[in-house]
């Protein structure tokens, strides 16, 4: 394998597409109850769920450490990769692009090309298949990056939250953004911009909100063939049936995932939380080799298999 892709457990992607194309996961850390795991491993969404729904629940989350990235490079280089591209979520969301960067800085920033994908969950997890798909094809280092690099960059995220209490106890929206939805009863509809969590409007009720994320949707589409990421933390009646609706009102959907997201995004968004992710369509052939379960509507497990960890940092990601 000349040239290896991998990723942190953030990506969520399909179990069967990281064992099939070689990804290789290095997780993130959370803390929950006074105990610190791997996500993926130790912890899950379930877990992490079950403590933000009590009073007083507080679940954080830590970036993997530069030698946990270290770790990762030299199984993979051992393993017989010539070069490495390592895509991660948005360096505006956590540390982990930066713990990534400083791992290729001791291994050879020559053998290693760290990718700051700009976003989160599918909408990092779609950068790095397309990385993964171009590897598989035969692709340079430099031409995987940039597969990964062109996808993130037309990639669109779009998601509402029960509350945006738990974003901002984390740091990833402003506290005037968190104040004007508690005070105002509101659900806001949020995207990533800029690699950044943001509201993009405002509505009433949370049926409004999954309808307008269902038309923020239909209206980035415009027609053109795409792949939709359903996400939601302990919300799978809801998830499904916006996969339902999703596929009825978007004719040129080419492949569809729906997963739950991690313990990592999940601590920051909340139980209850849904989101769509979109990007370009692949070629038809791989979107049916990758996503068999599209057809059906079956829904692809999130995570997946992440890399030993090297022990964690005490500092949170950011």
């Amino acid at each position: 394998m000349p040239v290896a892709v991998l990723t942190d457990s953030t990506a969520y992607l399909p179990p069967d597409v990281l064992v099939r194309y070689g990804i290789d996961v290095v997780p993130l850390y959370v803390v929950l109850a006074g105990h610190s795991g791997t996500e993926g491993e130790s912890i899950s969404p379930a877990d992490v769920a079950r403590v933000l729904g009590t009073r007083g629940g507080r679940v954080s989350t830590s970036r993997p450490t530069p030698g946990d990235f270290v770790a990762a490079y030299r199984r993979l280089l051992d393993a017989g990769a010539d070069r490495l591209v390592s895509i991660h979520l948005s360096a505006e969301l956590s540390g982990t692009w930066d713990a990534a960067r400083l791992a290729a800085s001791q291994v050879g920033e020559h053998i290693v090309t760290v990718v700051d994908s700009r976003s989160a969950a599918m909408g990092n997890g779609f950068a790095v298949l397309a990385a993964a798909r171009a590897a598989a094809a035969g692709a340079s280092a430099a031409e995987v990056a940039d597969a990964a690099r062109r996808t993130a960059a037309a990639t669109r995220t779009f998601f509402v939250v029960d509350t945006l209490e738990h974003l901002r106890r984390g740091g990833r929206i402003g506290p005037a953004a968190a104040l004007l939805g508690s005070a105002l009863a509101v659900k806001p509809v949020l995207h990533v911009l800029d690699g950044r969590v943001v509201p993009l409007e405002k509505v009433r009720t949370s049926a409004r909100a999954l309808n307008r994320l269902v038309q923020r949707v239909v209206d980035e589409v415009g027609g053109e063939p795409v792949s939709l990421a359903v996400h939601h933390l302990a919300a799978p009646d809801r998830a499904e049936r916006l996969a339902v609706e999703l596929r009825e009102r978007v004719p040129s959907l080419v492949e569809l995932h729906v997963s739950e997201l991690g313990a990592a995004i999940g601590a920051h968004v909340g139980p209850g939380a849904v989101g769509v992710v979109v990007a370009p369509a692949p070629d038809a052939a791989e979107a049916e080799q990758d996503a068999p379960q599209a057809a059906d509507g079956g829904a692809a497990e999130a995570g997946g298999p992440p890399a030993p960890a090297a022990g964690q940092e005490p500092d949170p990601e950011r």
